[in-house]
């Protein structure tokens, strides 16, 4: 099963994006990723989450990543496409950040961060779970039971 050509492009976007905020503030490309899968291409919060550690720790958090690929949560086809967008945006956002006053970086930091933590306080409040629900097709609670 192949991935459609505009998630293909909505990914390499989070890979830019996060690589580019990784590069530019030194900051784990996670607080665009997880956010991002989660709320642009609907992955649940474990994919999400499993999908970022398999993009950026997998040489350092390869026990954790095991488990969530396991589980099931984790596209081996999403984690490399997120990859080569984190790789680009990594090298422009850190010459960016070389450009930049520090004083800068730390406005740059704590804005993103008060944007992502409003949204997810308040405007992801009312947003029910679905455990049933998983961006990858099959609830891997239920394949393991069969």
């Amino acid at each position: 099963m192949s991935l459609p050509l505009l998630m293909i492009v909505l990914l390499l976007a989070v890979g830019l994006a996060s690589g580019m905020l990784s590069g530019l503030i030194g900051v784990g490309g996670g607080i665009i990723i997880v956010p991002a899968l989660v709320y642009l291409l609907a992955f649940s919060q474990k994919e999400a989450q499993g999908t970022s550690l398999g993009i950026l720790l997998l040489p350092v958090g390869i026990l954790g990543v095991l488990q969530y690929y396991k589980e099931g949560y984790i596209d081996l086809r999403v984690v490399l496409i997120v990859s080569i967008g984190f790789l680009i945006g990594n090298y422009f956002g850190s010459k960016i950040s070389l450009a930049l006053p520090e004083a800068t970086l730390k406005k740059v930091f704590a804005v993103i961060l008060i944007i992502l933590s409003l949204k997810m306080l308040i405007f992801d409040s009312n947003k029910k779970e679905d455990p049933q629900h998983s961006h990858f097709g099959t609830n891997p609670t239920e394949e393991t039971k069969n």
